[in-house]
């Protein structure tokens, strides 16, 4: 590995985690948030001279990281519910499409989270984890992909109006 090569890495190394939890909040599932990590680091070393130093490296990351989760949110086949969770139906009639599941989320593992108060009681954890964070990507997860990603752009990591715009190829006025 060069000097170039190792140099990069430091430089990608201290995003990863906050990129992941993009990523989860994007896509609602920890799997898809470390392929979708993986893939965005993939696609900054591969994109790196293409960089140009306009916008903060955080930020170009953060573009790259939210392409790739709504070109996966794009691509994700709906996950059928078992057979027996529907109504009951009447045996003698056609056959109805299958029920699908809007939404799927899965917990964020608590190795990953950061609690502000590491001394808090565990009642108090459970709420700060569960509570809060599952409602939120929950929300998250009825939206549109656009507009859940400029929602945790603009109002959850803070990027400004322009930056938003600029990784969602838009104009600030849309955003």
């Amino acid at each position: 590995m060069s000097a170039y090569e190792r140099t990069f890495g430091e430089q990608l190394e201290p995003h990863r985690r906050e990129l992941h939890a993009h990523c989860y909040r994007m896509l609602g599932s920890v799997q898809d948030a470390e392929d979708a990590v993986q893939e965005t680091l993939l696609r900054a070393w591969r994109g790196l001279d293409q960089f140009e130093g306009r916008s903060a490296l955080r930020s170009w990351l953060y573009t790259i990281a939210t392409n790739v989760c709504l070109r996966m949110i794009e691509r994700r086949p709906a996950r059928v519910l078992p057979i027996d969770y529907g109504p009951p139906s009447d045996p003698h009639a056609a056959l109805a499409p299958p029920l699908v599941e809007s939404t799927w989320i899965e917990p964020y593992p608590d190795a990953e989270l950061s609690l502000a108060d590491a001394f808090a009681g565990p009642e108090a954890r459970y709420e700060a984890r569960e509570a809060v964070e599952l409602a939120f990507i929950a929300a998250l997860q009825r939206l549109p992909a656009r507009q859940r990603a400029v929602l945790i752009l603009r109002d959850v990591l803070g990027f400004s109006g322009d930056e938003v715009a600029a990784a969602l190829d838009t104009t600030p006025a849309s955003v």
